[in-house]
C-alpha cells in the first residue's frame, strides 16, 4: 500500500471528482468526505485492507432538494468522466457480490464508463441509514445510549474534504456524550468491575482456573472500556480496541498490566495485575475530580480471601453527582449502561434497525418517536 486509503480518498476528490463537479455542476452545493465503514476511516487500513472495499472513493452529500434532481446525473456523470485510473489504482470497481457481503474488488479496466465508488447520498438519508436517527430531531438519553461506539467513532473520525452544506455540523452533534450521560456511563462502567472482580478469585479457589481466566478476561476488557470513557474517547469495534486502548494517555502503564494479567496462569498472579491495573484506574478517576476522592487501594472483598478496588463504591459516587432527571432516572435502577456495556454481539450492534426496541430498555426516558419534537439545529 504507497498511500493510506484516507488520503488517496482526499487527492481522488481534489484531483479527480472536484474538477468534474466544478465544471458540470457549478451551482450544486454539497460536502464531500469519508466517514463511516471501512479500517482507513480509522486510519488503520494496511496493504492486507487492499483486499476489498479498498481504494480511490469519497462519499458525496447533496441537500434533499437536490438529491432527486442531481443525483443520479452526478453518479453518470462522474462514470464516463473519471479517469481509469489515479496514482496507480484502478478507480473501476466489481458490483457488489451478494454471496459475499457485498464485497466489491478494484478491478482495471482501460476504456469505457467507470464502475466508481463515488457515493451519494443526503445527510439526513446518510444518518437515517446508518444509525437509525433522523438529525431533524433532538437526541436523547435513549438514543445516546443505543448508538454504539464503534459507530459513534466511524462518524466522528475520517475526513470532511468540502462543506458545502454543512456536513461537519451534523457531525460535531456526536462529538462526545453529555455530561451527565457520560457520568452515567462511567458509574456503569465501574460498576461492571464491582460485579465481577471477586468472581475471578472465587472460581479460581474451587481450581476452575479456565472460567477463572475468563472472568479476568472480562475484567481487563471492562477496565479498558473505563479508560475510554476517562480519555472522552469512543471504543472502535473489536480489531481496532487493542490498537486504539495504546494510544490512550493511560497505556504507557497500563498496557504492560493488563497483558500480564491476561497471560496469568493462575488466579492469584491475575488478581495481583488486576489489582494494579485497578488501583491505577483509581487514582485516574481522582484525578478527574468527578467524586470526593475515593480509596484508590485494593482492599480484602469483606471477609474473602480476594482483593478487589470495590468497583459499586466508584460506580454509586458518580451516580450521585447526575443531575440530569432523565439521567437519575435511570440511575436509580440496576446500571446496565449503554449498549457496548451490555453486548458485544456484532449482529446487534450493526444492525440499526434495532434501535428502537433496545430504546425501550430504558423505559419512560425512551419517548417514542411521535412526541419527540423537531429539533432547530442542522
Amino acid at each position: 500500500m504507497d498511500i493510506p486509503g484516507l488520503r488517496l480518498s482526499g487527492l481522488f476528490f481534489c484531483e479527480a471528482v472536484k474538477p468534474v463537479l466544478d465544471a458540470e455542476f457549478p451551482d450544486v452545493p454539497y460536502s464531500a468526505a469519508l466517514i463511516g465503514e471501512g479500517s482507513e476511516v480509522l486510519g488503520f487500513d494496511t496493504e492486507m485492507s487492499t483486499d476489498h472495499h479498498w481504494g480511490p472513493r469519497v462519499m458525496l452529500f447533496l441537500k434533499d432538494s437536490d438529491f432527486a434532481e442531481y443525483g443520479e446525473r452526478v453518479r453518470e456523470t462522474l462514470r464516463h468522466r473519471l479517469p481509469h485510473s489515479f496514482r496507480g489504482y484502478p478507480t473501476n470497481f466489481t458490483d457488489p457480490d451478494p454471496t459475499d457481503n457485498g464485497t466489491q474488488l478494484l478491478q482495471a479496466i482501460e476504456r469505457g464508463p467507470v464502475n466508481h465508488r463515488v457515493e451519494i447520498f443526503t445527510v439526513r438519508g446518510f444518518f437515517l441509514d446508518y444509525l437509525d436517527f433522523d438529525i431533524s430531531l433532538d437526541m436523547e438519553l435513549a438514543d445516546w445510549l443505543t448508538f454504539p461506539e464503534q459507530k459513534l467513532r466511524a462518524i466522528t473520525a475520517g475526513a470532511v474534504y468540502h462543506d458545502g452544506i454543512g456536513l461537519q455540523a451534523v457531525r460535531d452533534r456526536f462529538g462526545y456524550y453529555p455530561h451527565d450521560v457520560w457520568l452515567y456511563l462511567l458509574a456503569a462502567g465501574w460498576a461492571r468491575i464491582g460485579e465481577e472482580e471477586h468472581l475471578m478469585g472465587r472460581a479460581g479457589t474451587v481450581g476452575d482456573e479456565i472460567g477463572s481466566a475468563l472472568i479476568g478476561a472480562r475484567l481487563v476488557r471492562d477496565t479498558m472500556r473505563l479508560c475510554f470513557l476517562m480519555e472522552k474517547q469512543y471504543a472502535p469495534y473489536a480489531k481496532w480496541f487493542g490498537t486504539v486502548f495504546a494510544r490512550l494517555k493511560c497505556a504507557g502503564d497500563l498496557v504492560p498490566i493488563l497483558h500480564s494479567a491476561s497471560l496469568a496462569e493462575t488466579w492469584q498472579e491475575r488478581e495481583k495485575h488486576l489489582c494494579a491495573a485497578y488501583e491505577h484506574v483509581a487514582a485516574m478517576h481522582n484525578a478527574l475530580g468527578v467524586t470526593e476522592p475515593l480509596p484508590d487501594k485494593a482492599s480484602r472483598f469483606h471477609g474473602r480471601p480476594f482483593r478487589v478496588i470495590h468497583g459499586d463504591r466508584f460506580a454509586d459516587a458518580v451516580a450521585a453527582q447526575i443531575t440530569d432527571p432523565a439521567v437519575r432516572r435511570i440511575a436509580s435502577s440496576r446500571l446496565i449502561g449503554g449498549i457496548d456495556h451490555f453486548s458485544d454481539s456484532t449482529a446487534l450492534l450493526e444492525d440499526q434497525h434495532r434501535r428502537p426496541v433496545l430504546r425501550r430498555l430504558y423505559g419512560d426516558v425512551a419517548a417514542t418517536a411521535d412526541t419527540r419534537r423537531p429539533s432547530l439545529r442542522p
